[in-house]
């Protein structure tokens, strides 16, 4: 029973809560006692604040009581990526560069998150500064995908993938510049949201990098739902937040005549058999849900996409990582200094980078007129390995070597097209046991009709999201 309650959905558990036929106080006992059990193999978690929490969801008791007013996220335990900065604690990046900074600001979703009630229990692993599509680093080691051990949750908020997918957090937070949050969705079974640039606030400077978006990560749509529904609106301190908020409906799933793409491929890409199958299959499943369903073709270049993907990294990702490594190498991991050298731009390269941006979006614009979403893979193979740099290495997917490790992932593409939102659901299960996913893509700014459609999924091809041997 208490393994099951860590596997609780948050909207079920509040609605317990509501009914007092359950309290913040068990739900986070078994939550606890699920890490308990699974962190030493997993490790998800940087930071573990147990008590505190608990002594919090003992608080949030009071609110469900006669008289009460519980806020929206009020005794559910949620999981925080480190990377965004709670004040007076450690914000380190996953680098021994950074092992002793202190934040002295509040991420604002995690502001959020604490003022609508949500017990942050725990803040969760990425690898070095954020810079890779694995999560494993010289000091928090490496964090493994709780589906099958050999392998990564992916990056690079592996760790909040892994922890929801371990039952040791109900909801968790991810960023995203590459796939960051999409990709950990896909590789742990769990349900990530890239929102349209603008949508949910951030900090300064990266604020300003239209590649960038902090956003929700669950194991169910609802789920997701609910936390972006938090976190989302206008904040004083981030002058591209959009106003006013626009908040995801709670009905979801109705698809009727909707027209839908589906892309097996963007492209060139080089896609992983089971990948394909998996992702006809989600057609398949929107076409029971009622829904216009059509093959389609997009025709970008993988290569052109990754170019232009460091390019951009090159003007403000890549710099900020260089300079750490030219003052603090030794420390660094070797991905780290690959990311520095890789992102090196000559000048007019960042003009030349703008305008692939431009080319690789018409198709997608052009296609988002004539259907209400795209359906495509998020990944072209189910997972990368656990540990491994992908430096020496080469990522090899039905026998064809990859330039870059990262040329599997078809996420990049919309941070290019920053202003589609994307929602990543499981899309199935791979022989080796770990996850695969699709990412249901939306016209700009169309938050609501990603959520339908995700939602329209789950109804019909239902996922597990409980590992059955960890």
């Amino acid at each position: 029973m208490t393994e099951d309650l860590a596997y609780l959905p948050a909207t079920e558990a509040l609605r317990l809560f509501r009914a007092r036929e359950l309290s913040p106080v068990e739900l986070l006992t078994a939550v606890i006692a699920r890490a308990e059990k699974t962190e030493p193999q997993v490790n998800s978690h940087a930071e573990q604040t147990f008590e505190e929490a608990l002594a919090q969801a003992k608080e949030a008791e009071n609110a469900y009581l006669p008289g009460g007013s519980p806020g929206a996220l009020t005794g559910l335990p949620v999981a925080t990526k480190e990377e965004q900065p709670i004040a007076g604690r450690r914000t380190c990046e996953g680098s021994l560069a950074y092992a002793d900074h202190i934040a002295d600001i509040t991420h604002p979703a995690v502001e959020r998150i604490l003022a609508a009630g949500g017990i942050v229990h725990a803040r969760t692993t990425t690898p070095e500064f954020c810079c890779a599509s694995f999560t494993h680093s010289k000091l928090w080691g490496v964090t493994r995908n709780p589906w099958n051990l050999e392998y990564s949750p992916g990056g690079s908020s592996g760790g909040s993938g892994a922890a929801l997918a371990s039952g040791t957090a109900t909801l968790a937070t991810g960023s995203d510049i590459g796939g960051s949050i999409r990709l950990p969705a896909s590789a742990t079974g769990t349900v990530g949201y890239k929102p349209p640039y603008g949508r949910v606030p951030a900090l300064p400077p990266m604020n300003l990098d239209h590649y960038c978006h902090d956003g929700p990560m669950a194991r169910t749509v609802a789920d997701c739902a609910l936390l972006q529904n938090v976190i989302v609106g206008p904040h004083p301190g981030d002058v591209v937040s959009l106003r006013p908020a626009v908040y995801i409906p709670s009905e979801l799933g109705d698809v009727s005549g909707m027209r839908i793409a589906v892309a097996v491929n963007l492209g060139d890409w080089v896609i992983d058999p089971e990948i394909t199958a998996n992702t006809l299959a989600v057609a398949e499943a929107l076409r029971a849900a009622g829904a216009v369903v059509e093959e389609v073709e997009v025709g970008l270049k993988r290569a052109e996409v990754w170019r232009a993907a460091l390019i951009h990294f090159g003007g403000i990702f890549g710099p900020a990582v260089a300079q750490i490594a030219a003052e603090q190498g030794d420390l660094l991991t070797p991905y780290a200094h690959a990311f520095a050298r890789e992102t090196a731009i000559e000048p007019g390269d960042f003009l030349d980078g703008l305008e692939l941006e431009g080319r690789i979006y018409a198709p997608i614009g052009a296609l988002l007129e004539r259907y209400d979403a795209l359906i495509c893979p998020t990944t072209a193979t189910p997972a990368l390995t656990a540990g491994e740099d992908y430096i020496d290495t080469r990522l090899v997917i039905n026998g064809v070597e990859l330039d870059h490790y990262m040329e599997y992932a078809l996420t990049p593409v919309f941070n290019i097209a920053s202003r589609c939102p994307v929602l990543s659901v499981p899309s199935g299960r791979a022989s080796n046991g770990v996850p695969t996913g699709v990412q249901v893509v939306g016209s700009s700014y169309d938050d609501a009709t990603v959520f339908h459609v995700g939602a329209a999924i789950e109804r019909v091809r239902p996922w597990s999201f409980r590992p059955e041997s960890l």
